[in-house]
């Protein structure tokens, strides 16, 4: 359990929610969150007064399909550089991940932005790939070292998505019935507030963007209850302090001229119309899927999931880490079976680490 000056806000807004009398099922969409939500004991909290939060497609490494590991690989293979960040290169793919590869004597490099890919770049004459996953939090220093201009020989192997489109894709699945969402705090940074209204509008969700601090987690979740038992669906913003209704305007537009819709599959997910992002054709230049495109025409369109791992599902929101089969028994940090393990915000390596 968490202690902090907030304690009497902490236990006043716990007794609000209990008060409710009523089971609630909320689904949140940052692997920030759920760090917060078990590393502050705010998980179990909740379930006692009847709070139930669902982690959903909020990691941007657990949701980059099998396929794009796949094409990864593919390029390193070919000898070019392959770099992307850490939790990126230690994702399992097909059993063998870019790290495995690494070892073996491919040239995988792990950065930590961009801009240290463009380096790499510019110190040799060999082909030069960064792997360029992340949701809008990620997207914009994408586009702006595209904007400035790159060397000849780096491309983007790009697995950007969005995370809007995301959930209207989760809402017309209709397998888990949820009573309101969380908003991620960092991508509405960017993308503001209002471009989620259509989500309350069309499917009648209830929904609060989030801090990050314990106290900012259980108020959005104070805040969403309350618009349950009012029966109203609205944007809320408790992150204020951070998020603006028409978001980061710059990042907005430097967006817009770099890329333009796709439909893309999600691991776990079916295509989501619009939910990915490619780029226009005046960036194809440096498109790693079309200058490494024969490296791929080998590869199938989609991959089966590692056998007994339930990354999807839990991705979807329908089943918890410890309903996973392999969740401690086969499955660990040090040795994981799927990217719900790798990632520092999946929700398999959270619970792993602060549950001993």
């Amino acid at each position: 359990m968490f202690k902090f000056r907030d304690a009497d806000v902490t236990k006043r807004i716990v007794e609000v929610l209990g008060g409710i009398e009523r089971d609630l099922k909320f689904m949140h969409v940052c692997g920030t969150h759920q760090d917060t939500m078990v590393r502050f004991g705010i998980e179990g909290m909740l379930e006692e007064v009847g709070v139930k939060i669902v982690q959903g497609p909020g990691c941007p490494v657990c949701v980059t399909t099998e396929r794009e590991f796949e094409e990864a690989k593919a390029i390193a293979e070919q000898g070019a550089i392959v770099a992307s960040y850490g939790d990126m290169i230690n994702v399992p793919s097909q059993g063998r991940s870019l790290q495995d590869m690494k070892s073996d004597g491919a040239d995988v490099r792990i950065v930590y932005s961009v801009d240290d890919a463009v380096e790499i770049a510019q110190g040799t004459d060999r082909e030069v790939v960064f792997m360029a996953a992340g949701f809008e939090t990620t997207t914009p220093p994408t586009a702006a070292i595209l904007l400035r201009g790159v060397p000849e020989n780096m491309s983007i192997l790009n697995c950007h998505r969005t995370v809007p489109m995301a959930l209207k894709g989760l809402m017309e699945m209709g397998e888990v019935q949820l009573d309101g969402v969380v908003q991620p705090g960092h991508v509405s940074v960017i993308i503001g507030s209002q471009v989620y209204e259509f989500l309350s509008t069309d499917y009648g969700v209830p929904q609060v963007i989030c801090g990050f601090e314990p106290l900012d987690v259980l108020m959005g979740v104070l805040m969403l209850s309350q618009q349950v038992r009012e029966g109203v669906a609205k944007v809320e913003n408790e992150y204020g302090r951070a998020v603006r209704p028409e978001g980061n305007l710059k990042a907005i537009e430097a967006m817009a001229e770099v890329f333009e819709t796709r439909d893309i599959r999600w691991r776990g997910f079916p295509e989501i119309p619009g939910s990915g992002l490619k780029l226009k054709a005046e960036f194809e230049d440096h498109d790693a899927s079309k200058r490494f495109e024969n490296a791929f025409v080998d590869l199938p369109e989609h991959f089966p999931e590692p056998a007994g791992c339930s990354c999807g599902e839990v991705l979807r929101g329908i089943k918890d880490p410890r309903e996973c089969p392999l969740f401690k028994v086969t499955c660990s940090p040090k040795n994981p079976v799927g990217p719900c393990m790798v990632s520092r915000e999946g929700s398999c390596n959270i619970l792993f680490r602060y549950s001993g």
